[in-house]
């Protein structure tokens, strides 16, 4: 994309709704990335919560949204207090509800008390594999495997549920909003890969040819302020695979070590129905 912050104007509509652009070649695959909307729902909650910020959004995907039709986010506030506010905020396209997450936003109160998770110790960005242009991070963002893993080719070789991801977009604003929303769009794609790394002759490029894969659940918390201009560590795990399904975790540190941000995914992965897998995500 020319302007990949362009993703993150929304357009005021009234009423607590706004036009979002999507981003995508429909011609060759006409469903939207879930982490689009998990970044366009923070930017719609913040925008419709001055003040604020989002701590935790919970978003379900039930069915998959179109790159070639017009999407609209919709926030019902539910409460707006001193400290904190929630919101449901709805992506619409048409009559046909494609997702709905409860943002819940606050204004921090000074430490109590204070401890967080150390880092993983792994590679740093400059000895990670470079992954190229990725459709699983913020469009422009850079990304660097650890030890350069493989999750897309069958044939690749099979390894433990983790995965150690650097990312990096130089050009974010200082906009806390809009980097929550960069940093969104990079935690939905990874985890899928991550569960199947452990089995040989599965891979991601199976994904609408032999299996259906999709993210049907997204749980995704900001611990501390951060910047996406400068290098994080997103640290996957899945602990559980199976009928079906599979659930993902992580975090997300600093190069410095510190933790600003976790979260965690379920996800269906199963053999495609005769005739092809119906998409339900950009996976």
């Amino acid at each position: 994309m020319d302007d990949p912050l362009s993703l993150l104007r929304l357009e005021p509509l009234g009423a607590g709704r706004f036009r979002a652009p999507n981003e995508g070649d429909p011609g060759a695959h006409d469903v939207v990335f879930g982490g689009q909307l998990l970044g366009q729902m923070i930017v719609a909650a913040s925008a419709s919560h001055p003040g604020k910020h989002v701590r935790t959004l919970h978003a379900i995907f039930a069915r998959a949204a179109r790159v070639s039709a017009e999407t609209q986010l919709a926030v019902e506030p539910m409460h707006d207090g001193r400290s904190f506010a929630s919101a449901s905020v709805t992506a619409w396209q048409g009559e046909r509800l494609c997702a709905r997450a409860l943002a819940l936003l606050d204004a921090p109160d000074p430490d109590l008390i204070r401890h967080a998770a150390p880092a993983p110790r792994v590679d740093g960005p400059e000895q990670a594999a470079d992954a190229g242009p990725s459709p699983l991070v913020f469009p422009g963002a850079e990304l660097r495997i650890v030890g350069g893993v493989d999750t897309w080719s069958p044939d690749a070789p099979v390894g433990p549920a983790e995965l150690f991801a650097w990312v990096r977009f130089g050009a974010a604003p200082e906009d806390v909003a809009a980097n929550q929303a960069i940093l969104a769009f990079c935690t939905d794609g990874f985890l899928i890969g991550t569960a199947m790394r452990p089995h040989a002759g599965i891979g991601q490029a199976d994904a609408h040819r032999t299996l259906s894969t999709g993210v049907v659940g997204h749980t995704l918390t900001f611990h501390e302020a951060f910047t996406t201009r400068d290098w994080l560590l997103i640290a996957h795990e899945s602990p559980h695979a199976g009928a079906g399904r599979s659930h993902g975790r992580a975090h997300v540190f600093t190069r410095e070590g510190r933790l600003v941000a976790s979260f965690v995914q379920d996800n269906l992965i199963r053999a495609a129905a005769p005739g092809g897998a119906a998409p339900r995500s950009a996976l």
